[in-house]
């Protein structure tokens, strides 16, 4: 799960300082059809970030590819999406957001279609990073629609909004397995990436006809592509030879560009404060790390989404590969968290206004309880394990996991300033996406560095727990972050 995969619908995603919602005249059920419009927009976005999850292992028994191919096809897709989140929101300021969704939904659709058509693997991780290049075009677009559409009363939409996203990024993995099951036409895996069509038609053809088509707020403003290469240059310094150093043996100039990403990196934000104090607008708004709970916040979102989405796509490759799950098979396996994730955000959601950030601490000590079983469960039952022997524990890390997904984002954002928390929160959408990617490369390296290619059923669960000890590590470091995060979340209204 990702991403996102999982971008936080309640706050402005855009970098447009102004506080004043700009809005028109709607009826409440063109309001309405509108914010199903910027969902099904959304909701591509959230499918693929989840859906080879399941998929990988039949994609490379049809297009081959090595098992650090598997890496790629969701690494691949959040690093693009983390990068370009840095300039989607700041696009929709400058040519207005609802050209800028149908843009980003256009070039979505295509590159999905080019994912569908893929004939090699590395076409289809190509076809992926367009995919994450549009989204990062359409997704910071969703909370200054909705804005528009609802003005004062945009909380009545994310009441919504909330619950469907939470439930929506869990599902990716079942969608997966109940289409590649149906195998429409012969389509196989291919049909898990045609699926947005129609979803993307919708969102099109709907919004073209409701979404409000305001100015632009930011006319004039030159968009900072040199900061944007610099920030992408250094996250794929890091990123890549995590992923690919495994694979070629860990050569020397893997390590080199490895240390090289983090002086990368620094000049990127040294850069950003050159143009900060030019008079010029940065892509990020660096005065909003002087603040200990937002910088927390930003350590504790890597970890956590680095643990998530690293843990969840290597369970889905350990059911297929190591015990020979049909796709189907393992995505009903996978239910139990989503049906876990769906209850504990329904939960989280509720609770917050009375336990604030206790919130986070309760679901991560589930999440490490559910951890803990599933390594117990890895440890005495071994490779007799059967899907019913990994439902609760599973069951019991989607429950604290889904407790962290609606109030996340608004706590790490409790202790800014008003005018601070649109660019803070799209930086946020962006570090959740580099989690994500570093997640994948560094539990997934660690999980094939164990296992080869004719590997059995027995070296699989081996290599599983060493996973799963590594993702309560970080469960553990993130609950000790979340001790430093703002007591009280930010309420929207």
């Amino acid at each position: 799960m990702t991403e996102a995969m999982i971008c936080a619908p309640e706050l402005d995603l855009s970098h447009s300082t102004s506080a004043a919602p700009r809005t028109r005249t709607l009826s409440a059920k063109t309001r309405w059809i509108g914010l199903f419009a910027v969902l099904a927009a959304d909701l591509m976005n959230l499918l693929d970030s989840t859906v080879v999850n399941v998929a990988a292992p039949s994609i490379r028994a049809e297009l081959g590819g090595s098992l650090t191919t598997l890496q790629w096809l969701a690494a691949g897709y959040t690093l693009a999406l983390a990068v370009g989140l840095l300039v989607g929101g700041r696009l929709g300021d400058m040519f207005g957001r609802r050209r800028m969704l149908m843009i980003g939904i256009s070039g979505f659709l295509a590159s999905s279609v080019g994912c569908a058509a893929a004939w090699s693997p590395e076409a289809l991780i190509g076809f992926r990073v367009l995919q994450g290049v549009f989204g990062a075009a359409m997704i910071p677009q969703s909370f200054g629609l909705i804005r528009d559409l609802f003005g004062r009363e945009v909380g009545k939409a994310f009441a919504t909004l909330g619950p469907v996203i939470g439930l929506a990024t869990i599902l990716g993995p079942v969608v997966a397995g109940l289409l590649m099951n149906a195998d429409w036409f012969g389509s196989g895996w291919r049909m898990i990436f045609l699926i947005n069509l129609p979803l993307g038609a919708f969102s099109m053809i709907v919004g073209l006809r409701v979404l409000p088509a305001l100015p632009p707020t930011a006319r004039g403003v030159r968009l900072d592509l040199r900061g944007a290469l610099l920030a992408g240059a250094g996250v794929l310094m890091l990123v890549y030879p995590l992923v690919q150093g495994r694979e070629l043996g860990w050569p020397t100039w893997s390590l080199v560009v490895l240390g090289a990403s983090l002086p990368t990196l620094a000049a990127f934000a040294w850069y950003q404060h050159r143009r900060s104090s030019a008079g010029s607008t940065p892509l990020v708004e660096l005065s909003v790390f002087a603040r200990r709970s937002y910088s927390s916040g930003v350590a504790f979102l890597v970890a956590f989404f680095g643990a998530i989405v690293g843990f969840s796509l290597t369970v889905g490759l350990f059911l297929q590969l190591g015990l020979h799950y049909s796709p189907l098979q393992a995505s009903l396996t996978l239910a139990a968290s989503a049906i876990g994730a769906f209850i504990g955000s329904a939960f989280g959601g509720t609770m917050v206004s009375r336990l604030g950030r206790n919130i986070l601490h309760v679901g991560l000590a589930l999440m490490t309880l559910g951890l803990a079983g599933l390594y117990m469960v890895f440890t005495f039952v071994g490779n007799q394990l059967g899907s019913w022997d990994l439902a609760a524990p599973l069951a019991v890390f989607g429950i604290g996991m889904g407790m962290i997904f609606v109030p996340l984002f608004d706590i790490i954002v409790g202790g800014l300033e008003d005018h601070e928390v649109g660019s803070a929160s799209g930086l946020l959408s962006s570090f959740q996406q580099l989690g994500a990617s570093l997640g994948v490369a560094v539990l997934g390296t660690v999980f094939f560095s164990s296992v080869g290619l004719q590997a059995d059923a027995q070296t699989f669960v081996d290599a599983a727990r060493p996973v799963v000890l590594l993702t309560i590590a970080l469960t553990v470091v993130t609950f000790g972050l979340g001790f430093l995060l703002p007591h009280k979340a930010r309420l929207n209204t």
